[in-house]
């Protein structure tokens, strides 16, 4: 009775646990999803992204990093930077404007929202009258010039947000001066552009969406030349020197035009249309770059020929004989050149095309002959083939890093050798203290080697297991040749590619051992790779194994997807890892479990029809155990398999409501043939919980049937060194959890050193528990006499942890979706146990054991478990009394996908997936903290001289 009675508080734990445990959520990796606009500041060297959710993140040097977020959560539209000013604007889809500032709080920096505005029309007018579509902060930097949709402008003060009512441009004054045939024509509509004159602030340029275009006298409120288009306007671009702009239209064509001291009527010096003479695209945006050579860069965006090319997305670059199409690999949301912004410069002389796309962030290097891409420091996109597992791998060896990145230095010697060109801003946070991976595995095969020790999400390294298998497309294709004739002449840029040429190829599971560099990946169609580091390209046979998983089974038929084609002969690999064995499940269901253990070379696999354990030394199958329950007929059917049946669902369904009305006394047993060590209090348990008021973290758990699907699914797999035939003798063992609430354990024989290769490893069961709840085991865990969980393998050999202690006695430690329970071993008798509660519906999804450390103190740690519930919430839960520390809110519980997606490091930081492509990075550590810690150079303005005064600005981060 004592164990379901509320513990007690303990003042002096209280304080060690708000030593120990914080929550923070801390950055967010990869590439911001549903992008709407970009900005960039020449004079801060900082890029501001804009997101359909309304959120805003600056970026600069690499660790240089803020965000915002606007309360009304709608889209950004556009972003301005204020000229020479810590400050921005934002124009979201309500019409609101945003006034945001880098202001310092308590020796900090912070990304803060000053004003909001929102333009309102005289009482009785239409929306479009107020309806912002251009936005210009002036380079005084004390107003807005905000062009409507009714094609007035309106003069706001900043940082009031007060309209100037006095210094409004009409319409109606605009059309003064205008050709009485062309206004009659050509109404003004909505303005387009807004352009501030280069060299004189008291003139801006106003482009009308019917083709009018007007230079405008600010001082003396009057137009001074009109410039008569015939084309439907999209943008305005200044050339350096203020005596030509350059208007782009719907149709495709661009058109240069001179600005004249008389009031001549001006005319278009050239009109062209890059593409024609069929229809074209609109070009939407332009540049005209002047160089010493003389020769201008022309960099627009579309213009391509509808027929051909209407669903491309391209940029054109075009510098004298040179012409280049970019071709995206997603719709373009907008881009800037990075170029000479000293006021004394003459020339532009452009370094670098930013472009923004739906999908990825690519800069290209326009000083580089051919135009190569730049390798980008952050701003990842994760989801180039979408994510379908994740693994985190703590403290990497020094030697094994370094052949990381060497072998992803060869991958990526198509990329330009420019230094990152937005380069705003200083990352002051202090060199992390370790070095630690984070793998995704990828829908088309691949799996990415991550640089997750600090601020940025840097790609080390990519690993393609294609070359294995044959597939339709021809990994030899290159999608960037082009003929010496083509036109337009596109080039493909981007890594984003969301189309798997066979989804079998899609990677599972991963597992990594830091300190012998070997590598298993599993993948949806059964297949096992073990794979170890090369430094040199090589061409060698991969071995081949089948495991049949149903090979005592009758009557069963797969109805899923067939197996992967393997490649005959031997197969070339780039340097990195590559494969030398390939384990084939048998039926190819997808591998739900997968574990390594690199210092007996063994690697133990899991589907939803059983487990199996190969030696990849020997490379020979050492046994397999097939799970399947004769109900699992679902468990045949695959994840690709089309034939679901409905009445079976529907059957299903009722059975499980009919179940739960039913008594918890007459739950029915397990399998008659299965050795199961049963629970001897259950039924005390069973009668006790349903008597006496339950403590709120425990559970009245409801019985599972055997005949629920896909019992059989192996979810977890883990190796110990322990006792389990008697309390004398350790041995080697495997260890198997599955859904139906079921533990296998195997003693494992493996020779020694000397006799390794000779003689082979032998497999014998010798447990079988089953959980009287029958929830899926989503954990297994083995502690040692001092109530440690064991080492990794090889850990203790690279003096990195203690040997484990083998004089007192082991306990076994089994995590399922309901309750956490602890055995001794070997006799496997239940000792102590902690239910999840039974209002809320909560169930385990991930679990860990993560090794906190003091912030007060260098000398006290301790292990806890990390768990991640279905409610999104975190709990710390210690070991081995199994006591609930703390509970944390982390995840919306909706968001199914990203709780799935949570992986925990072994130091109690983790990663879940906010979107398809961003990685959000939280703490449960008050002493791992990875967070954002930058200055940024402020400016002083004294009358009208700008004065560059370098005073330092900390973003709130601090890594202790």
């Amino acid at each position: 009775m004592r164990r379901f009675l509320r513990p007690g508080h303990d003042p002096v734990r209280e304080r060690l646990k708000r030593d120990l445990f914080q929550f923070n959520k801390t950055v967010e990796h990869g590439f911001p999803h549903q992008p709407s606009a970009l900005g960039y500041s020449p004079f801060l060297r900082l890029m501001a992204i804009g997101t359909r959710s309304g959120a805003i993140k600056l970026y600069g040097a690499p660790g240089v990093e803020f965000m915002g977020l606007h309360e009304e959560n709608n889209t950004v539209m556009q972003i301005h930077f204020i000229p020479d000013q810590c400050q921005l604007v934002t124009l979201l889809d309500d019409n609101s404007l945003h006034l945001w500032s880098l202001k310092q709080h308590s020796g900090a920096s912070e990304l803060r929202e000053e004003h909001r505005f929102t333009l309102k029309g005289p009482p009785g007018s239409p929306p479009s009258a107020t309806q912002v579509t251009a936005v210009l902060p002036h380079s005084s930097r004390e107003v807005l010039y905000l062009g409507t949709e009714s094609g007035n402008i309106f003069v706001v003060e900043l940082p009031s947000f007060r309209v100037l009512e006095d210094r409004t441009i009409t319409s109606e004054a605009v059309l003064q001066r205008v050709p009485e045939d062309y206004s009659n024509r050509r109404s003004c509509e909505l303005v387009e552009a807004l352009r501030e004159h280069p060299k004189n602030p008291d003139q801006i340029l106003i482009g009308y969406s019917r083709g009018l275009i007007v230079l405008w006298d600010l001082q003396n409120n009057k137009a001074t030349h009109h410039f008569l288009g015939s084309q439907q306007l999209e943008n305005l671009y200044w050339q350096r020197d203020g005596s030509k702009f350059i208007s782009c239209h719907y149709d495709g064509s661009y058109t240069q035009w001179p600005v004249s001291s008389d009031n001549r009527q001006p005319e278009p010096l050239e009109n062209l249309v890059p593409y024609g003479p069929f229809p074209c695209k609109a070009i939407s945006k332009i540049y005209w770059q002047t160089t010493k050579n003389g020769l201008p860069y022309i960099i627009f965006q579309g213009g391509m020929p509808r027929a051909s090319y209407g669903d491309r997305h391209s940029i054109s670059v075009v510098h004298g004989s040179q012409q280049t199409a970019f071709d995206f690999t997603s719709r373009v949301i907008d881009f800037f050149i990075i170029f000479s912004s000293e006021p004394t410069a003459e020339f532009d002389d452009p370094s670098a095309m930013v472009v923004l796309a739906e999908e990825e962030l690519v800069v290209i290097d326009l000083k580089t002959a051919g135009w190569p891409a730049v390798h980008p420091p952050y701003l990842a996109s994760l989801h180039c083939s979408a994510i379908t597992c994740s693994h985190h791998v703590s403290n990497i060896p020094l030697k094994l890093w370094e052949r990381i990145i060497s072998a992803g230095s060869k991958q990526n010697i198509h990329y330009s050798n420019m230094p990152w060109p937005i380069d705003g801003g200083t990352n002051v946070a202090p060199d992390p203290p370790q070095r630690d991976l984070l793998l995704t595995g990828h829908e088309d095969g691949t799996v990415r080697f991550w640089d997750a020790s600090g601020v940025c999400l840097h790609l080390l390294y990519k690993l393609s297991t294609v070359r294995v298998f044959l597939t339709d497309a021809d990994p030899n294709d290159n999608m960037n040749t082009l003929g010496e004739d083509e036109w337009p002449p596109l080039r493909k840029v981007g890594t984003f590619d969301p189309y798997s040429d066979d989804p079998r190829l899609g990677i599972q599971k991963i597992y990594l051992c830091k300190y012998s560099g070997y590598l298993a990946v599993a993948g949806t169609a059964g297949q096992v790779l073990v794979m170890e580091l090369n430094d040199e390209d090589a061409e060698h046979v991969v071995d081949h194994a089948e495991a049949d998983l149903l090979q005592d089974q009758e009557g069963y038929r797969w109805k899923g997807h067939e197996k992967l084609k393997t490649r005959d002969g031997p197969v070339r690999f780039e340097a990195g890892f590559q494969p030398f064995v390939l384990v084939q499940c048998q039926p190819p269901a997808v591998v739900t479990s997968l574990a390594l253990h690199s210092e007996w070379k063994l690697v133990a696999f899991g589907t939803s029809h059983g487990f199996g354990l190969f030696d990849h030394q020997q490379k020979r199958l050492v046994f397999v155990k097939c799970t399947l329950h004769p109900s699992d007929q679902l468990a045949l059917e695959g994840p690709l398999s089309r034939v679901k049946s409905l009445k079976k669902s529907l059957r299903q369904s009722f059975r499980r409501i009919r179940r739960s009305r039913v008594s918890s006394r007459k739950r029915r047993g397990g399998s008659g043939n299965a050795s199961e060590v049963q629970e001897a209090n259950a039924k005390f348990d069973q009668d006790t919980l349903q008597e006496m008021e339950l403590a709120p973290v425990q559970r009245k758990i409801e019985a599972r049937s055997a005949e629920d699907s896909f019992t059989g699914f192996v979810r977890t797999l883990y190796f110990a060194d322990t006792f389990l035939r008697d309390s004398s003798r350790h041995c080697p063992s495997l260890w198997a959890g599955t859904n139906g609430g079921t533990v296998y354990a195997f003693c494992l024989r493996v020779p020694p050193a000397e006799r390794r290769m000779d003689e082979p490893v032998r497999a014998e069961q010798a447990k079988e528990i089953q959980l009287m709840h029958r929830a899926p085991v989503v954990g297994i865990l083995v502690l040692d006499g001092r109530s440690t969980p064991l080492p990794e393998p090889l850990e203790v050999a690279h003096d990195l942890s203690k040997s484990p202690d083998m004089q007192g006695s082991h306990q076994l430690l089994v995590v399922s979706e309901e309750q956490f329970k602890v055995f001794t071993l070997p006799k496997v008798s239940s000792k102590l146990k902690l239910k999840l509660t039974a209002l809320e519906g909560c169930r385990v999804r991930k679990v860990t054991v993560a090794n906190f450390g003091s912030c007060k103190t260098d000398d006290y740690s301790e292990n806890d478990l990390a768990v991640l519930t279905n409610l999104g919430d975190i709990q710390i839960i210690s070991l081995p009394f199994l006591k609930l520390q703390i509970r944390y809110p982390c995840i919306r519980k909706e968001d199914v996908s990203g709780i799935a997606s949570c992986v925990f490091t072994k130091y109690g930081q983790g990663f879940y997936l906010i979107s398809p492509s961003e990685f959000e990075r939280f703490s449960l550590s008050t002493k791992w903290l990875v967070e954002p810690r930058c200055i940024v150079d402020m400016p002083e303005v004294t009358s009208n001289n700008h004065v560059h005064n370098k005073s330092g600005m900390e973003n709130t981060a601090r890594k202790s």
